[in-house]
């Protein structure tokens, strides 16, 4: 294990009860406290972001259900390219790459607030964000799975998985205050200002995270970089990775565009959906960290993905099964089930640490998985919005159910790891 020394807490001292606990998680001379500050700033800032992204684009840039599936597209770029990006980063280490991706993060945020509502522009600096998000993605893991002991890996992506998620859930919770005063102040649901505000209040919160993050020391190891790592070992993990960026990107591009299109669901609709949806996933992310550690991975995947059929049926044919007022509580409902689900995804990364031979391999491994289920989201994102737009969602999460199926046979397939002892 690598070495990445995180600045933040200077001296633990006597910890009871559930310090003890949480600090059991991480190795003795782990440091933890910036890098869990950094998370939470910009899980604060992303919950703004992402709790007015989609009604942004569909109230004020215009945004069609097909136009949606094409935004993807380009979103989704830095995903497939991150596995090069990262490559050309090869001299700089794990922290420092992890710094330039807040940094691309709040300067896609500025953009968003000083730019017009074309949606070219909008769209350019929304691809900048991703660029930031996508690569800080793989060494966040890195990081988090180097301060823990190997014992408590799933833990450990717990624990950041859930100081995100409260991030989240507060910038979720802030955009529903912000549009509930709004709203009362005689603002058209359509005016441009409630938006631009919260995106002023995102590149605050993000401009701390910078702060923060540059006063992590930097570490001494760098981690070998490749373009692109395959080994036949890894095989069944990067399909793994075609099936979750198919699942991924109809739940992040689509899912919200049903309630909003299908349904007339309005910002703070959405944004108290999300909250909902990161208040489980901090209550969830230890849970399902600890049972991956408990029950072993194979199994946390193909219960997950047996879920998911059920999900993308009810996103599809709710409107059929119930009436009006009722499919819309249905698919609600959906919605956050969804996103409960898609923590499950994080016993990957623990499949891939228990094979891999060193970190330098998990890095790679990481980032190239990445690369590898953006292939298929940008499909996903293509095909999609044209599935919707010729055929409707019937159709489109039909084809989802049919991915999860097959995605369920898949992962029955993988040779179960042995639970850690004593978990």
């Amino acid at each position: 294990m690598s070495n990445i020394v995180v600045p933040g807490v200077p001296g633990r001292g006597k910890k009871s009860g559930i310090f003890d606990s949480f600090f059991a998680i991480y190795r003795p001379e782990a440091k933890i406290g910036r890098f869990l500050s950094v998370l939470a700033l910009s899980g604060i800032s992303y919950g703004l972001y992402r709790g007015i992204q989609d009604n942004y684009l569909a109230e004020i840039v215009h945004i069609t259900a097909f136009e949606r599936g094409l935004v993807e597209f380009f979103r989704e770029i830095p995903g497939l390219l991150v596995v090069l990006i990262l490559a050309w980063m090869y001299r700089f280490s794990e922290s420092r790459i992890f710094k330039i991706g807040i940094a691309c993060m709040a300067a896609g945020l500025a953009g968003l607030l000083i730019s017009g509502t074309g949606k070219f522009i909008v769209v350019f600096f929304m691809v900048f964000f991703s660029l930031g998000e996508h690569i800080i993605m793989p060494v966040r893991s890195t990081i988090s799975l180097d301060l823990a002991k190997r014992e408590q890996s799933g833990a450990s992506l717990g624990i950041t998985n859930a100081i995100s998620n409260i991030g989240n859930i507060l910038g979720f919770i802030i955009v529903t205050i912000l549009f509930f005063i709004f709203s009362r102040l005689g603002f058209e649901r359509t005016s441009v200002f409630r938006f631009k505000a919260v995106y002023a209040a995102a590149l605050v919160l993000m401009t701390g995270a910078v702060i923060t993050v540059l006063a992590l020391r930097e570490s001494t190891i760098k981690v070998q970089r490749r373009r692109f790592y395959f080994a036949r070992k890894f095989a069944k993990f990067y399909m793994l990775e075609v099936f979750y960026g198919a699942r991924k990107q109809i739940f992040i591009t689509f899912a919200p565009y049903v309630l909003i299109l299908q349904y007339g669901a309005d910002t703070s609709v959405i944004s108290v959906l999300l909250a909902v949806c990161a208040f489980f996933g901090i209550i969830f992310s230890p849970i399902m960290g600890r049972l991956i550690d408990k029950v072993g991975y194979k199994i946390i995947m193909v219960t997950d993905t047996l879920i998911l059929i059920v999900v993308c049926l009810f996103y599809g044919f709710s409107h059929h099964l119930f009436p009006p007022h009722t499919a819309y509580i249905v698919v609600c409902v959906n919605f956050v089930l969804d996103s409960i689900i898609s923590i499950a995804s994080m016993a990957s990364n623990v499949y891939v640490q228990d094979i891999a031979s060193s970190q330098e391999e998990i890095t790679a491994t990481l980032s190239t998985g990445i690369s590898v289920n953006h292939v298929i989201s940008i499909f996903i994102a293509l095909m999609g919005g044209w599935i919707w737009k010729v055929t409707g969602i019937e159709v489109l999460f039909s084809l989802s159910a049919f991915l999860g199926l097959v995605n369920t046979v898949y992962a029955a397939t993988i040779k179960a790891g042995k639970p850690a002892a004593g978990v």
